[in-house]
């Protein structure tokens, strides 16, 4: 699998894509030049590997809104994409652009592009060696896993109410709760799709053994989504999840753009935090998982 993500358990919480100790960029939004020239043989070669193999994996397992934007988008096997030919799209249908940060960027810097649509995205591409393992999210994971999905207004507009909800949470302590949300949704959620269960998470759509897992395996549980259920339960951040959380279609994130998160955090402050693999009786459930590949490493 690829493990892209810093921890969002601990107590000195770092976002999924936040803050990294390395000295910050001139500009104070972090941004920097893509420098698409600059990227060599061997580089789009990486990308061009990493863009087949998923390319052929993921008919029949990613939502259609996945391939739509695919379609859409000026990216292709042969070559890592420019962000302003993506952005020049993206603009034209969701006034989404993409912006080049040398990697984890600091939460409030994250919050603010999100909450303006603008999409950060690490530049560099991981090594020929690390194709199925990574640290931290490179270009194919940000451009390959998320960017068409922001081709769809449902997922473009959550991602901006999600920036702007994020620096209240941070302010009222509960970024922890909030930051499951973008996780079990954005990162690895899956939909229902004519009856049959299908990716549109990034974190999903971006790893080759997890493409797999998520839908294929025995092992993992399938839960109808609840938001409240959601923002209790803590994720895996160094292997395959235990738990997926099913929406009925990408417009409830629509829904969930608009509520109040205020009375939830208080709600959910005085119940108990669930870990990965429990089920609820109250989970409705597409499938009871085996919970026999993460046993296997106890």
């Amino acid at each position: 699998m690829v493990n892209e993500y810093p921890t969002g358990q601990q107590s000195n919480l770092k976002h999924g894509f936040a803050a990294t100790d390395a000295a910050a960029p001139d500009n104070a939004d972090w941004t920097i030049d893509q420098g698409w020239e600059s990227y060599t043989a061997e580089e789009h070669g990486v990308w061009k590997t990493l863009f087949e193999r998923q390319s052929k994996l993921l008919p029949g397992r990613a939502c259609k809104e996945f391939v739509a934007g695919m379609q859409q988008l000026p990216m292709r096997a042969d070559e890592i994409p420019d962000f302003h030919q993506l952005s020049e799209v993206l603009m034209q249908h969701t006034g989404w652009q993409v912006v080049a940060v040398p990697g984890l960027v600091p939460d409030d810097v994250f919050f603010d592009h999100l909450a303006n649509r603008r999409f950060p995205a690490g530049q560099f591409i991981r090594k020929p060696h690390e194709l199925d393992y990574l640290e931290e999210p490179d270009v194919f994971h940000d451009v390959f896993g998320h960017v068409p999905m922001l081709m769809n207004p449902a997922i473009a507009d959550f991602i901006q109410a999600y920036g702007m909800g994020g620096m209240r949470a941070k302010e009222l302590g509960v970024l922890d709760k909030l930051a499951r949300v973008y996780w079990y949704t954005v990162e690895f959620g899956l939909v229902q799709e004519e009856g049959q269960l299908r990716i549109y998470g990034a974190g999903i759509a971006s790893s080759r053994t997890e493409t797999v897992f998520s839908l294929d395996d025995a092992s993992p549980n399938r839960i109808r989504f609840d938001l409240e259920r959601v923002m209790r339960t803590h994720y895996r951040i160094d292997d395959f999840q235990e738990s997926y959380f099913v929406l009925r279609d990408l417009n409830e994130l629509l829904e969930l753009a608009q509520i109040d998160f205020a009375p939830l955090y208080q709600r959910i402050a005085t119940q108990s935090e669930l870990q990965p693999g429990d089920v609820l009786a109250q989970d409705r459930l597409f499938t009871r998982g085996t919970g026999s590949y993460h046993r296997a490493f106890e």
